[in-house]
């Protein structure tokens, strides 16, 4: 069963999250809501694997991942 990754891997995470930010700078609360929404579609066709999302779903809810 394929597991989600939760330690640190990004090589440069300042930069990716000063880009985030900068990608939020000068949007309303709804263009920032889809743009979250659209990374976070983007980034799950990527990982493409359900059970993986289902884990990161499940640590996002603040629960325990499904085994």
């Amino acid at each position: 069963m394929t597991q989600l990754r939760t330690a640190p891997r990004l090589a440069e995470p300042d930069e990716f999250y000063a880009a985030l930010m900068e990608a939020h700078r000068a949007l309303d609360d709804a263009a920032s809501r889809k743009l979250d929404a659209k990374l976070i579609l983007l980034l799950a066709n990527h990982i493409g694997d359900m059970t993986v999302l289902r884990q990161a779903l499940a640590i996002a809810q603040g629960g325990k991942p499904e085994e």
